[in-house]
């Protein structure tokens, strides 16, 4: 058994932190005396070991707690925490919730997170592992579904546009990407091999966020749980509104061309409302993927996905008077920062 904290054997300031430093790290209790239940026999051993370390400075130094295995585990509360988070992740991710049938049609179906958690509630199993999450780790024993989705979900949506996901700099690199994507399409196409340069990888300072350089990585692959569309929420509603990330192309656009008809003809926008331009740009974003994938007759759809979508974003374009560079162009309002100034 190893005394780290024996006077003999750290005589400098430096060999003291050292020897304190691996215990706070790591969080074990040292032990400092050979426990009195141990059998005799047993704790003459043991203490023949220590006076072995004690009188060899060569085994006394691998000895330290710091050449030693660590053995070390997370704590059972950080634990526990992330298997509760994860399961409600999981029960929020049920495919049946992110769909509806409309017309005949089975339809991609956006949820605010109030709706997400009405959606939930009646399930029992839900409600008793939000309420365990939200008393043991969030300190609010009466907290809501709706609260405990909040918290859960905060790190695991990306939003659906690139504005909304990236810096200045991860823009820049975000538009090499496209002209590479269109390359390859052209070489698809033509069967002709271009000589299409290597993009830029991203870093975590390109994005607005850590959670979402977490979720995308130097190569911006969608890893992430949730799509989120801040913004497009109601008046009536103003929690954070989720799309599913198992959505395909297809279905990402129709949800997109679904949130700009419901917003006008329900939710009492104006076709020039400002807050359908990002919706727009999100569209034309994710149109390039629909031709390339969804770009035929398509016997379910009973029709072209992506002539279908292409007609809605020129028809929405046109309502707002809007080009397509005034999409591209696109950026969320900056927030600012520090006090105002009092008025005069």
């Amino acid at each position: 058994m190893a005394r780290p904290d024996d006077p003999a054997r750290a005589t400098t300031p430096q060999d003291t932190a050292s020897r304190t430093a691996w215990f706070e790290r790591h969080g074990p209790t040292p032990v400092t005396e050979i426990p009195a239940h141990w059998p005799e026999a047993y704790r003459k051993v043991v203490q023949a070991r220590i006076d072995l370390i004690e009188a060899n400075k060569d085994i006394r130094l691998i000895e330290r707690p710091e050449y030693k295995r660590r053995w070390s585990t997370e704590p059972w509360e950080k634990r526990e925490a992330a298997a509760l988070r994860n399961w409600l992740l999981d029960a929020a991710e049920r495919e049946e919730l992110w769909f509806e049938e409309r017309d005949g049609f089975t339809v991609p179906r956006p949820l605010t997170i109030n709706q997400l958690a009405d959606e939930l509630r009646h399930d029992d199993d839900v409600q008793a592992v939000a309420e365990l999450y939200a008393a043991d780790h969030l300190g609010k024993r009466d907290a809501s579904l709706a609260t405990v989705l909040a918290a859960v979900i905060e790190a695991e949506h990306v939003p659906y546009l690139a504005a909304l996901r990236y810096k200045d700099s991860g823009l820049r690199k975000r538009a090499q990407w496209e002209q590479v994507w269109e390359q390859q399409r052209e070489e698809d196409r033509t069967g002709k091999r271009l000589d299409i340069k290597v993009p830029p990888k991203y870093t975590g300072a390109d994005f607005l966020k850590h959670s979402y350089w977490s979720h995308r990585g130097k190569l911006d692959v969608p890893k992430e749980r949730f799509i989120s569309y801040p913004g497009a929420s109601l008046e009536s509603d103003t929690s954070l509104l989720l799309g599913w990330a198992g959505w395909n192309h297809r279905d990402q656009a129709d949800a997109l061309v679904g949130l700009v008809r419901s917003r006008v003809e329900d939710g009492g926008w104006e076709k020039k409302d400002p807050r359908l331009v990002p919706l727009l740009a999100g569209l034309r974003e994710v149109l390039p993927w629909v031709h390339q994938w969804h770009g035929e007759y398509d016997e379910e759809w009973e029709g072209n996905p992506a002539e279908e979508f292409q007609a809605a974003l020129e028809s929405g374009r046109a309502d707002a008077e809007l080009s397509e560079n005034d999409l591209v162009a696109w950026r969320p309002e900056k927030k600012t920062r520090g006090r105002q100034k009092k008025s005069e």
